[in-house]
């Protein structure tokens, strides 16, 4: 599995861990001049449950592959915190902001993969 892979399926079990909802892969992998590779999209039901999924992602990906983020930010209001790992970029929003942004329709030519909510 290339790196890259892997990443995306530890951040997706990551976000799983904490029970996140409507998972989107974004593969941009074959668009030119992206911002990165992946886009991981979820949406968590409060504050606190979206802080819980970010911090989550960043806990399990260091401790399954032991990588860590180069850059975080969002914590504050824990509306939408993006998680940045360079090649990848971890979003995760409340409800509202993800309906307002559609952050996963930016990029139309891009593969969208939906991973199914487990619980």
């Amino acid at each position: 599995m290339a790196e890259a892979d892997l990443l995306v399926q530890k951040v997706v079990e990551g976000i799983q861990e904490k029970k996140g909802k409507r998972i989107a892969v974004v593969d941009m992998t074959k668009l030119e001049n992206s911002v990165c590779s992946y886009f991981v999209i979820c949406e968590g039901d409060s504050t606190t449950h979206v802080n819980a999924v970010a911090e989550s992602v960043i806990d399990y990906v260091r401790e399954q592959i032991n990588d860590k983020p180069i850059n975080k930010d969002g914590f504050k209001n824990s509306e939408w915190i993006a998680v940045d790992y360079g090649n990848l970029i971890v979003h995760v929003f409340q409800k509202e902001p993800r309906n307002f942004y559609k952050v996963e329709s930016l990029w139309a030519d891009a593969d969208i993969t939906w991973i199914e909510d487990i619980y």
